[in-house]
C-alpha cells in the first residue's frame, strides 16, 4: 500500500477536511478515514461495510468485474493442475510462499501427528444429541481444543503458532467426520496415518470396521479441489468475524470457532445447500429449468433462483468454472448419471443466453456446482457447510496471523449512528 499525492476533500457546512488517498497493488484507491472521528468527531455510514476496507492484506486478491481470484498473487486456476494439493495451498496462505518439498513434508508430518482427538474430547460426542447440526458440533469442539492445548493460547513465538495451526487443520477433519458418524449412529473410525489429508477424511467418514472405504484418485483430487477453492475469499463475513475476535487478542481456537459460527449462517456458508434443494425440487417434477428461469425474472413471483450472482463477482465466478469441469471429470470417470447435474447445466445454458441475466451480470457462482460435486463424492447435504469450514480454516488462520503480526493493530471497534430517543426517564414498575 502506498499513499498517493491525491487528497480527498469532505465539505460539511463551512468545514473542509482533506484526507489521504491510499493505493493498493492493483491500483485500487482507498480514502484513509482512520483518524476522521478522532480529529473531527465525524463518522462515515456504511451499514454492511461494503465500501469500507477494514484492513490491509497480502493474502487474497479479488477483481469481481473481471472474475479474478488469486491466492498470494497466484491465479486460482493454477491450483487445479497438475494435481490439486490442499495442504500446499494451506501453507501458502498461512506463511505467504509456496513450501519447499522439505517444508511440505514436515507440515504433512505435523498434521499426521495431530490427527487424533484426545479421548476425553472424543467422548464428548456421546453427550451430543445424535441429530445435532454438524456446524454446532464443529464450533463447540474447536473451542474445546483450547481446554486441552492451553500452551498455545498466548502464541508468542513462531514454533508454537505452526504447531497450533497444524493441530487446528488436522483435528478439524477428524471432528467433522466424527460429527457425521454421530448423526448416523455409527462407530467412530480413527484416522489412518498412511493416508493423505483428504483421503483420510473420507476414510473416517465412510469406512466401517473391517471394511475400509477405498478412495479413487479422481475423488481425492475433487475433494482437494473443493477445499482449495474455499480456502480464502478476502474479507467475507466469517473472515471478518475471525479478525474482529482476534483483534481482542483472543486465541486462534476461539477466533476460528467464531468463524465457524458466522459461516453457519444460510446467507454465507449454506448457499450450496439451497442450490441442492432447488435442483431436487425441479427434479421432483414441480417445474422445468425454463420455468424456473422465467419465474426468477418475474418481479411479481417470489421464486428465487439460487446459485446465480455474487456480492463481489460481476462476471463468471472463477471457482464455479473449475468446479464445473471437475464435476464433469468425476461424473465421467465414476460413470455417474445424476439428473441434478443435467438440470444444473440446463439452467446455466438458459441463464447465460438470457438478456435478463446477462444485463444484470448474474453468472453461476461457486455454490452452483460445489453441492453437485460434493454429492458425487458422497457427502450428505447437512455436511456441505462443514466441508466449507474445513476448506476455509487455512484462510482464517492466515488472516488471524496477518493481523496478529501487525503491531499497530487496535481492537476493532466500529462506531454507530445513534437514532434512538434523545432523553428518557425511568418509570418505577408500579407506575407503568
Amino acid at each position: 500500500m502506498q499513499q498517493t499525492d491525491e487528497k480527498a476533500t469532505i465539505i460539511i457546512g463551512d468545514q473542509q477536511i482533506e484526507l489521504p488517498v491510499l493505493i493498493g497493488t492493483e491500483g485500487h484507491k482507498s480514502i484513509d478515514i482512520s483518524r476522521l472521528f478522532e480529529e473531527y468527531g465525524i463518522t462515515t455510514f456504511d451499514p454492511s461495510l461494503g465500501s469500507t476496507s477494514m484492513c490491509q492484506s497480502t493474502i487474497t486478491y479479488i477483481d469481481g468485474d473481471k472474475g479474478i481470484l488469486r491466492y498470494r498473487g497466484i491465479p486460482i486456476e493454477q491450483f487445479d493442475r497438475p494435481k490439486p494439493n490442499f495442504i500446499e495451498v494451506a501453507w501458502l496462505l498461512i506463511f505467504g510462499y509456496l513450501p519447499t518439498r522439505q517444508e511440505l513434508n514436515e507440515f504433512r508430518d505435523l498434521l499426521t501427528a495431530n490427527e487424533m482427538l484426545h479421548e476425553e474430547l472424543r467422548d464428548q460426542f456421546n453427550n451430543v444429541p445424535p441429530k445435532s447440526p454438524p456446524m454446532a458440533i464443529l464450533s463447540a469442539m474447536l473451542s474445546q481444543l483450547a481446554c486441552y492445548y492451553e500452551k498455545f493460547l498466548p502464541l508468542g513465538d513462531d514454533d508454537l503458532f505452526i504447531e497450533a495451526a497444524g493441530r487446528l487443520i488436522s483435528k478439524a477433519r477428524t471432528i467433522a467426520a466424527y460429527s457425521y458418524r454421530r448423526s448416523k449412529g455409527l462407530p467412530y473410525i480413527y484416522p489412518d496415518p498412511a493416508l493423505r489429508y483428504c483421503a483420510n477424511f473420507l476414510h473416517m467418514m465412510f469406512s466401517i470396521p473391517y471394511q475400509q472405504y477405498i478412495i479413487g484418485e479422481e475423488i481425492e483430487d475433487a475433494m482437494n479441489l473443493v477445499l482449495i477453492l474455499h480456502a480464502d475469499h478476502e474479507q467475507n463475513c466469517s473472515t471478518s468475524a475471525v479478525r474482529v475476535v482476534g483483534s481482542a487478542k483472543a486465541n486462534l481456537f476461539a477466533s476460528c470457532a467464531a468463524g465457524v459460527s458466522a459461516l453457519w449462517g444460510p446467507l454465507h456458508g449454506g448457499a450450496n445447500v439451497e442450490v441442492m434443494k432447488m435442483l431436487e425440487a425441479i427434479n421432483s417434477g414441480g417445474m422445468d429449468p425454463k420455468d424456473c428461469i422465467n419465474a426468477a425474472k418475474d418481479k411479481d413471483n417470489p421464486y428465487k433462483l439460487y446459485g446465480f450472482g455474487h456480492r463481489v463477482y460481476k462476471n463468471y465466478d472463477p471457482r464455479a468454472k473449475i468446479l464445473r469441469a471437475a464435476a464433469d471429470r468425476v461424473f465421467a470417470r465414476q460413470k455417474i448419471n445424476d439428473p441434478l447435474l443435467d438440470i444444473a447445466r440446463q439452467l446455466e445454458e438458459y441463464a447465460l443466453n438470457d438478456s435478463y441475466f446477462i444485463d444484470r451480470k448474474l453468472y453461476p457462482n461457486v455454490d452452483f456446482y460445489s453441492g453437485i460435486l460434493l454429492r458425487a463424492i458422497g457427502i450428505p447435504t447437512n455436511m456441505f457447510t462443514v466441508i466449507f469450514a474445513m476448506g476455509r480454516l487455512p484462510g482464517w488462520i492466515a488472516q488471524w496471523k496477518e493481523q496478529h503480526d501487525n503491531t499497530t493493530q487496535k481492537i476493532i471497534r466500529p462506531r454507530q449512528l445513534y437514532v434512538g430517543k434523545k432523553l428518557n426517564d425511568y418509570v418505577p414498575i408500579g407506575e407503568r
